[in-house]
């Protein structure tokens, strides 16, 4: 990532989009991207650019701003912008940095970047320091390289650690949970079942992946946009 923070702030009214853009143009550290009075076109653009900082409002026509930020495959960082309290619950829900209620004021705007800040360096911190994890396997704790995972195999309720040149590591967790620990350092989901390092990646042809040691993995519809997404900016 840049050492700007990219922003993208989607709002149907023009004068609040407008005050968004403003407070996000006088803000160092900050870079403004691309705005959107329309939902569905922002979802198309941040699904296929590598957007930080999403500024969301609630309520817009077509589809709301929980729905938008619920389809994202890969969500960015999200701070809703609403004239409505009512909806604070459900976005925390959705792990969601902050929660701004309109007429937003430039000092309250720099309270919720702040915040952004602050998990950015956490998360930085963490992905310098976490070169790799711990799972319990077959009674034991084992101790996995981020950089051996050839890919990730979900088999019901447990996750398969396929490795170079070992035996696979079985453990109970989720993809999801899985995802969660790994998405700071380029592991994207491409199937229901199945989750990748981008470094590993050697090529891709009618929805598969070839990996480096020659395994071939099926991408699914659900997952197709990491296609383009791979061809456009190389990951």
């Amino acid at each position: 990532m840049s050492s700007h923070i990219k922003c993208v702030a989607v709002d149907d009214e023009p004068l609040a989009l407008e005050l968004i853009s403003k407070h996000i143009q006088q803000t160092p550290g900050l870079e403004l991207i691309q705005t959107f009075d329309d939902a569905i076109q922002a979802g198309e653009f941040i699904r296929n650019h590598d957007i930080d900082l999403l500024f969301l409002d609630i309520n817009m026509p077509d589809i709301t701003g929980l729905d938008l930020l619920k389809s994202l495959p890969q969500k960015p960082m999200t701070i809703f912008t609403t004239a409505y309290k009512k909806f604070a619950y459900e976005g925390f829900e959705l792990d969601i940095i902050d929660y701004l209620l309109k007429p937003i004021s430039f000092d309250r705007f720099t309270k919720a970047v702040l915040k952004v800040q602050q998990k950015l360096k956490a998360k930085k911190t963490i992905t310098q320091q976490e070169a790799h994890f711990v799972v319990r396997s077959e009674y034991k704790m084992v101790r996995i390289e981020l950089s051996s995972i050839l890919y990730v195999e979900g088999v019901e309720d447990y996750v398969k650690f396929h490795i170079e040149n070992e035996r696979p590591v079985m453990t109970l967790m989720t993809l999801k949970s899985v995802l969660e620990k790994l998405s700071s350092h380029r592991f994207y989901r491409i199937h229901r079942s199945y989750i990748v390092p981008v470094a590993k990646v050697r090529s891709i042809l009618n929805k598969k992946i070839t990996l480096s040691n020659g395994t071939v993995l099926p991408i699914s519809d659900s997952y197709a946009d990491f296609i383009q997404q791979w061809n456009q900016s190389g990951l």
